[in-house]
């Protein structure tokens, strides 16, 4: 394995899928920015400014847990629809520096707003120097964990329809971003019915960055043993599906 080549053809395909996109339509990094906002609206009306902080950590981790599981699904089906990963497969590239330029070239569209929002946040005083540090390297575990993951999915369903996978890839975000503890925290699933479901916040790499920042943040109270098994967690999703993406995902036409 080549590390060089594998960096390589990945910053290469980032440029290739990106650059171009943000020339044609420059717009559409105010669209992305506009639609992470409009949770944070509603969060702030329904729950008031107390809320926001809160909001705006969710608002960061879903900019980016969104993009990394739809790009690697959606963009992968565009690409074999128009004939561009087969012409990647013959160059040949790695499975894995695939999987990383299709997502690290959407994420070039989310910047802006994580930037902006992150701004926000320094603003009202939520985030410091070491608490934007660990952001950053949470939210850098939780794009690498979702886009493995959502590469593995789009090339063992690669007989499907580009519409089922559209739909598939919407509905995975909404299970990975809005249903689970990103935008709140979950000390809320303590007692549900009387079950105690906080562990859910352990299964997905955006619940775990966003309960990391949260910690890091003071917006829940300090518990060192959830903080590193919160990172013990993400780590091991990002390795478990990497090697998975190495080893087993359908990466040529059979």
């Amino acid at each position: 394995m080549n590390i060089k080549k594998m960096v390589n053809d990945t910053l290469v395909l980032a440029w290739l899928k990106s650059i171009p996109d943000l020339k044609r339509q420059p717009m559409l990094v105010v669209l992305l920015v506009g639609f992470a906002a409009i949770p944070l609206l509603f969060i702030t009306m329904f729950g008031g400014e107390e809320m926001l902080d809160i909001g705006l950590v969710g608002v960061i981790v879903s900019s980016v847990g969104f993009i990394g599981i739809s790009a690697s699904i959606q963009d992968l089906t565009w690409d074999r629809y128009v004939k561009l990963k087969e012409m990647v497969v013959a160059m040949p590239v790695h499975p894995v520096s695939y999987a990383m330029g299709l997502t690290l070239a959407s994420l070039a569209f989310t910047i802006p707003g994580i930037i902006a929002f992150t701004a926000l946040g320094l603003y009202r005083g939520l985030f410091d120097i070491p608490s934007i540090i660990t952001m950053f390297g949470s939210l850098t575990l939780c794009w690498l964990g979702l886009s493995v993951m959502g590469f593995t999915v789009a090339t063992y369903l690669h007989k499907s329809s580009p519409n089922t996978l559209g739909v598939l890839a919407n509905l995975l975000s909404l299970l990975f971003v809005f249903l689970p503890p990103v935008y709140y925290s979950e000390k809320m699933l303590v007692n549900i019915g009387g079950y105690d479901l906080s562990w859910i916040a352990y299964l997905l790499p955006t619940t775990n960055s966003a309960a990391i920042i949260r910690y890091s943040t003071g917006l829940t109270v300090w518990d060192a043993n959830a903080f590193m098994l919160h990172w013990v967690a993400l780590v091991m999703i990002v390795v478990v599906f990497t090697i998975l993406v190495v080893t087993k995902a359908r990466w040529r036409e059979p």
